[in-house]
């Protein structure tokens, strides 16, 4: 890096211990201020999905996205550049500097346990949305991070999984999407906690070469959080940044470790350089631009775009013709499901945002079907969750307002803080009160709403203490499961007490909570709430069949749980829980118009996929959820989606299922071949095909394509080719280009994406597509000249509607 002279100056001006105090954070979600040269703190923020910002709390709520996977599902480019801009606006709004995201790791295993909060199984489709996030973001002035760098593609663990890939597979997989948005102009780049290829991620060759060397990052290298346990070997790779702080394997060591020669100085003035660099693009330091204004955006304006957003992310996977189902008088829905009532919005981990509200399938479907007109019914008893409280559910006994009352007691019992917090629901990321306090009152009045028994409880890692009415009704030390300390924070276990209650009767809850910090971090979550509570299970099963016989349509919602698919864990099967197999086929029998939504992150089995009227997944689709599954499934808008990885019809039909390593090692044999492309590698010796190809999604009309026109384009190509709607419906399709090159000199796919457009048109409309291919497209990764190389000679391109449609075929060559 070659850092300004105004830069350099200020680097100069500093002492060695005031340089490398800049290299670890401040605190959890904080970097360190420096005065001597005008730089404030700058703030970080889990970002992905929604910005959460520096504090967790329901008082100041944030917006819940589309998961990465449901916005790629969109193909559509122009989609995640608006999301971008509402993330922009939120972490403004927080006084957040820098978002954390996107997740630009790929779908290697359908078996990931993260692959909601990557986009796809493609490096290609990947590194265009992590692009398209990064330009969005970045224009207001909002730093993005490119994680996590690199081939941290499952969750088995984590902390201390090696890696093994060769240099091939990692230039054309792994590394491609971080090279796309480093040529975006990404600001950071967070290491991984893995390693590869033998060294952690915090101390790898690669955050040289290719990272800095080759690519010209200007940006800073981040740590994931907890990631970097040396000095020396870290200090002098390409890691610039220790996160969390203050504390950290830097601080007093490296300053010896530079005194006594075993670590160049130059190398943290680098460093320092890249820090103030990025302070100045934020708005962080003193004589800087100021950071760019950006307007908060207005509750309906985001609840449009999300509920626009999660729309034409969702694919229609089946359909005989039963959608959309238009609402008409006396039509009746039955609606089906734990899913449809307590919805997964977003998945789980360090992704998670705390919304103002979520819209269900169920409030939806009845907000567009009428509430007389759709009857509900679970099925199926309920996952083992604790329900917090929402919001004007509790109400605080201290002050008579809505809410919960908290109280921060330290050793002595003399209290240190108190306040309201609107719902059963708290948190605490770094928060300094939680590090401090012996113990933490919560009291409430909550009034039971029907007749019958309750489960009141409490879910946290620590000691607990329950009382009902005064009385003690519990009284835990609840302990973590598993060593990862995100995970035993975010799904921590829950104990449950039941009472007997009369509809109107207010009974008061204290919970005092002894926290126990997980690796000493001030990270805590504590629910205070209820289990929902069900019937016979053989008579709610009929109960949902009889519902399903006596209406025109039935709705069955099912999908993955946070025990299933979440951060910190990836996923033993692919199956849905147990039970809604067989919900659904019972349905069906009952109700040949039965519509399956399939509410998960990434691909599940559907063993009666053939056999329902129709199919749509839903993804994990932020907090407009249910009124964009009601507009897909009207027809209000279409389901606009398109599968940004391979569905796979049976478990032992995937080609990459292993994601555990041996010995600590997990390698990654298959090479070039993953996701659509060793599915196609399979299929050419005569194995499975998969239940639904990669780029499929079927919609409400239907498309003529034209014969592709071909023009070069500099060392790419531009194809042209015109979209007629033959239909009687305006949709939307999406082309997609694959390149393929028979008798290659060197191994390759079958086939692999080189370029994708999303167009619309009305009923009877033409637009014409255009679809371009760059020069990289035609390339491969030269071991021996160290090099991207062009293999001379024809390559064919198909132009398609999915990596499984003949489409058109022309012969091109690069640069002709």
């Amino acid at each position: 890096m070659h850092a300004s002279p105004h830069l350099t100056a200020l680097v100069e001006r500093l002492t060695l211990e005031q340089k490398v105090r800049l290299l670890t954070g401040g605190s959890v979600w904080s970097l360190q201020d420096e005065p001597a040269v005008g730089l404030r703190p700058i703030v970080v923020s889990d970002g992905p999905t929604g910005v959460r910002g520096a504090a967790v709390d329901d008082r100041d709520p944030s917006a819940s996205l589309p998961s990465a996977s449901s916005a790629s599902a969109t193909w559509d480019l122009e989609q995640v550049r608006r999301l971008g801009a509402l993330i922009a606006a939120e972490a403004r709004a927080k006084n957040v500097d820098v978002v954390l995201g996107p997740t630009v790791n790929l779908h290697r295993s359908p078996r990931g346990g993260r692959h909601f909060e990557a986009f796809s199984e493609d490096p290609y489709l990947t590194g265009e949305f992590g692009a398209a996030y990064v330009g969005a973001v970045q224009a207001h002035g909002v730093a993005t991070t490119a994680k996590h760098y690199v081939a941290n593609d499952s969750e088995t663990d984590r902390f201390t999984v090696d890696v093994h890939a060769d240099e091939r597979t990692l230039r054309e997989l792994y590394l491609a999407p971080f090279e796309r948005m480093v040529g975006a102009g990404a600001w950071l780049v967070m290491s991984a906690y893995n390693g590869v290829n033998g060294a952690p991620m915090s101390a790898n060759p690669l955050l040289r070469d290719p990272l800095k060397d080759e690519w010209g990052f200007d940006g800073v290298v981040v740590s994931d959080w907890g990631a970097v346990h040396d000095t020396d070997a870290s200090a002098a790779s390409g890691q610039d940044l220790v996160m969390p702080g203050p504390q950290g394997p830097w601080g007093e060591a490296l300053v010896e470790a530079v005194k006594e020669g075993r670590v160049p100085e130059a190398a943290i003035d680098e460093k320092v350089a890249r820090l103030l660099l990025l302070a100045s693009r934020v708005g962080a330091l003193e004589g800087a631009p100021e950071a760019i204004a950006v307007q908060p955006w207005e509750d309906a304006a985001i609840a449009e775009l999300l509920r626009e957003t999660a729309a034409d992310g969702m694919v229609l996977a089946r359909n005989d013709g039963t959608l959309p189902v238009e609402p008409r008088d006396g039509l009746t829905v039955a609606v089906l499901g734990q899913h449809a009532r307590r919805a997964r919005a977003q998945g789980g981990g360090s992704a998670a945002v705390f919304p103002r509200g979520v819209v269900t399938p169920l409030d939806g479907l009845r907000r567009a079907f009428g509430d007389a007109n759709v009857t509900f019914a679970p099925g199926l008893p309920p996952a083992d969750e604790l329900h917090p409280f929402t919001r004007g559910q509790v109400t605080d006994p201290i002050t008579g307002t809505p809410g919960v009352h908290v109280r921060y007691l330290d050793q002595d019992g003399t209290v240190f803080a108190e306040d309201t917090t609107p719902s059963g629901r708290l948190a605490w990321l770094g928060d300094p009160r939680l590090a401090r306090a012996a113990r933490i009152e919560l009291t409430t009045r909550v009034t039971a709403e029907r007749d019958g028994r309750h489960d009141l409880g409490f879910a946290g890692v620590g000691g607990f203490t329950l009382d009902i009415d005064g009385e003690t009704a519990a009284a835990e030390q609840l302990s973590p499961t598993g060593e990862d300390p995100l995970t035993a924070v975010m799904n921590p276990p829950s104990v449950t007490v039941s009472r007997e209650l009369t509809r109107g009767r207010t009974v008061e809850l204290r919970l005092t909570y002894r926290p126990s910090l997980m690796g000493g971090y001030p990270f805590g979550l504590v629910l205070l709430g209820t289990e929902d509570v069900f019937g016979d299970p053989a008579e709610e099963l009929r109960r949902a069949v009889g519902a399903a016989a006596a209406a025109d349509v039935a709705v069955v919602v099912v999908g993955t749980t946070e025990a299933i698919e979440s951060e910190g864990f990836d996923r033993p099967r692919l199956t849905l829980p147990e039970g809604q197999d067989e919900l659904v086929r019972r349905v069906r029998e009952a109700n040949p118009r039965t519509v399956v939504v399939v509410n998960s992150g990434a691909p599940v089995i559907m063993p009666w996929l053939d056999e329902v009227a129709a199919v749509v997944l839903s993804w994990f689709p932020g907090q407009e959820f249910g009124d964009a599954l009601a507009d897909v499934l009207t027809g209000a808008r279409e389901p606009g989606g398109r599968l940004p990885t391979t569905w796979p019809a049976r478990e032992e039909d995937v080609p990459v299922w292993t994601v555990e390593p041996q010995d600590g090692r997990l390698a990654y044999p298959e090479g070039l071949h993953i996701g659509y492309r060793a599915w196609l590698k399979r299929e050419q010796d005569g194995g499975p095909a998969p239940a639904l190809p990669f780029g499929s999604g079927l919609g409400y009309t239907t498309w003529e394509i034209g014969e592709p026109a071909v023009t070069a384009a500099g060392d790419g190509l531009v194809v042209e080719a015109d979209v007629v709607n033959t239909g009687s419906r305006p949709g939307k399709q999406v082309l997609q280009a694959y390149l393929s090159r028979p008798g290659s000199a060197v191994e390759r796919p079958v086939a692999w994406l080189a370029g994708f457009a999303a167009v619309r048109a009305d009923a009877g409309g033409r637009v014409r597509a255009r679809l371009e291919i760059a020069p990289r497209a035609f390339q491969h990764w030269d071991v021996d000249a160290h090099a991207w190389v062009t293999e001379s000679g024809a390559f064919t391109l198909r132009v398609a509607t999915s990596v499984a449609d003949p489409g058109h075929t022309v012969t091109v060559t690069p640069g002709t």
